[in-house]
């Protein structure tokens, strides 16, 4: 399998931008969008969280500014649990959702999807700073609803090829 490179050493430039450019014009943070859609997309053609170990803006701002200031707690294990981790999916999918439909209605769209999608990402980065400095830099990838849900696509889809492959060989057995 071919090793892909990693981008997690610069990444965080692409986070620092998207935070600049949505304070100058909050327009910008419909480019919130292509984090949320990468992810997805890289899980929908079978690379699982290939995003999260080596691409992720987020997650390479947290791992190269909060070390020096982390104090290096291992996350408990309550946090990591399935439950967790579904309640945080499912509280994101809401707030966005809510958050897009009142931005539809809003006089000026596309600024009010650009601020609805700012605030999910800041409010996710800032969760993810508290969790770095008191837990490990990158506790919040831990529990990160787009890894999780990305996870869920993964499995999904090695469910169905196992469904498949059994189909497969249960015709071949009664052939």
């Amino acid at each position: 399998m071919e090793q892909k490179k990693s981008h997690m050493k610069w990444s965080w430039v692409l986070m620092i931008t998207f935070i600049v450019l949505s304070i100058i014009d909050i327009r910008f943070g419909l480019l919130g969008f292509v984090c949320i859609g990468t992810p997805i997309y890289h899980a929908l053609r079978g690379r699982g969280k290939i995003h999260c170990s080596k691409y992720c803006p987020r997650g390479s701002l947290l791992g190269k500014f909060l070390q020096e200031i982390s104090f290096q707690n291992n996350l408990p294990k309550s946090f990591k649990v399935k439950n967790v981790k579904n309640i945080l999916l499912i509280l994101m999918g809401v707030m966005f959702s809510i958050s897009m439909y009142h931005a539809l209605n809003a006089p000026d769209v596309i600024k009010a999807m650009g601020f609805g999608v700012f605030r999910l990402m800041m409010s996710s980065l800032v969760v993810g700073m508290i969790m770095g400095v008191i837990f490990k830099p990158r506790s919040w990838c831990q529990v990160c609803p787009m890894g999780h849900g990305t996870a869920l696509i993964k499995k999904s889809q090695d469910n169905k090829k196992s469904a498949l492959k059994n189909e497969i060989a249960g015709y071949k057995r009664a052939s």
